[in-house]
């Protein structure tokens, strides 16, 4: 093959040497590839796997978070391929890749709701907001988020019995109608005051039809009740009721405020007149001690004496007239009526005195 190249290209160099006179000849050689033709065929063989391969990609390699299915003339094998690399047969077999991470759905409304503006491969899907009736057929939309995860251990049931939109199929349907149920047995004015009840009732029938469907192809993680929206009409009126018992709590603790100050004020003016009371009580009652304890005295001292005491009084007091008497022999004695102790003494050198001593 080398040696029939070298001919071609100094046949084509004659033939044209007319018409390049004015350019420099170049005499080009072949390399002469010495021992390559014994293994021409493998290198064929080589380049034909290589190009094989580069167009085919007979692998696939599954990250972690992730898992793959093998499927085998359009039949999936049960066990799931982890992460790691795979290779599969082109034209039989093929491996499918999919999402086990936590993922979302979140019924929303304004701008952001639509599927048309989720990210791809965020893993967050977004729908509108779910429309329900109340008990009355008044109209509710209720924005809720669903938080779950692909079961991938039985990944391959899963897609086998719901398909690649097994989301569509399994977790939106049962949220909608379970909601629907739930605010159809409250009026739109009772939902926010049950706001807690009506969303553990959600979340609680939710993960219970999830969780007994077969395979358990869904792990269900979290429901949460966002935001109930309620009809402009039905909101004016809520305020209006709010509006209204706001005013009379208001009111109810002016009369409870007043109430407790008319009662700070009689409990003042009673403890006033109990402490006047109290006082007068007390003065009385020291009063009568006072006296108890004087007429106590009075009759200790009465019981005392006796006719020998008295006569000693009597003695000891005429003997301090007696000396009065020496320094004024013209005064006169006399006894206080009743024959008490205590006895008196006019001097006589007082004239008009004496005179009217004598009548």
């Amino acid at each position: 093959m080398p040696a029939d190249l070298n001919d071609y290209f100094n046949r084509k160099k004659n033939n044209n040497g007319n018409e390049n006179n004015n350019r420099p000849n170049i005499d080009f050689k072949m390399p002469d590839f010495k021992g390559m033709g014994k293994f021409s065929p493998l290198l064929y063989i080589g380049l034909f796997i290589i190009a094989f391969i580069f167009l085919t990609k007979p692998f696939v390699a599954i990250k972690s978070g992730e898992v793959g299915i093998k499927a085998s003339l359009g039949k999936y094998e049960v066990n799931p391929l982890q992460p790691g690399l795979h290779f599969f047969i082109p034209g039989i077999q093929d491996i499918f890749v999919m999402d086990t991470r936590v993922r979302l759905i979140n019924y929303t409304s304004g701008e952001d709701a639509g599927e048309a503006r989720n990210p791809i491969g965020s893993g967050i899907i977004r729908k509108n907001s779910i429309s329900v009736l109340d008990a009355r057929n008044l109209p509710v939309s209720i924005d809720i988020t669903v938080q779950y995860k692909l079961n991938e251990a039985t990944a391959p049931n899963t897609i086998a019995q719901w398909g690649f939109s097994w989301e569509n199929k399994i977790i939106d349907p049962h949220v909608r109608d379970i909601v629907r149920s739930v605010i159809g047995k409250y009026t739109a004015e009772e939902l926010p005051v049950n706001r807690e009840q009506i969303a553990l009732s959600i979340d609680n029938e939710i993960r219970a039809k999830i969780d007994s469907l077969p395979n358990t192809p869904v792990n269900l993680l979290n429901v949460q009740l966002r935001e109930i929206i309620l009809p402009e009409k039905i909101k004016e009126q809520i305020e209006r009721v709010q509006v209204a018992k706001q005013e009379a709590e208001r009111t109810k603790y002016e009369v409870e405020r007043a109430n407790q100050e008319a009662l700070k004020k009689a409990a003042l003016a009673e403890g006033n007149a109990n402490a006047v009371l109290i006082e007068a009580k007390g003065r009385a009652n020291a009063v009568r001690i006072e006296a108890e304890a004087a007429a106590y005295a009075n009759t200790e001292i009465a019981k005392s004496l006796d006719s020998n005491i008295l006569s000693l009084k009597q003695i000891e007091t005429q003997a301090k007239f007696n000396e009065a008497l020496k320094d004024n022999k013209d005064a006169k004695i006399f006894l206080t009526p009743g024959g008490a102790v205590p006895n008196i003494w006019v001097d006589t050198k007082d004239k008009a005195r004496q005179s009217a001593m004598d009548r």
